[in-house]
């Protein structure tokens, strides 16, 4: 698991470490008190990636493309 703070990952980074955790929480071996303390940066990983998600999605709704398939009225989004 990483020391990382979930606001400050990327993505990609919180996808990998959400795979990590689910895998270790499938595998049974891991102590109750762990366990809650996977499950509960599991949530706040999946909840991260959710929101980056959304994010991507609104960027990619204000994009409209021209008959040339061009981009065009682009609205410029402040994604953080």
């Amino acid at each position: 698991m990483s020391d990382k703070a979930v606001k400050d990952m990327s993505f990609e980074e919180a996808m990998k470490e959400l795979e990590s955790v689910v895998a270790k929480l499938e595998s049974g071996d891991v102590p109750l008190e762990d366990s809650i303390k996977l499950y509960e940066r599991g949530a706040a990983l999946k909840e991260h990636c959710q929101a980056k998600l959304s994010e991507a999605e609104e960027k990619v709704a204000q994009i409209t493309l021209d008959s040339d398939g061009n981009p065009k009225g682009t609205t410029p989004v402040d994604i953080q």
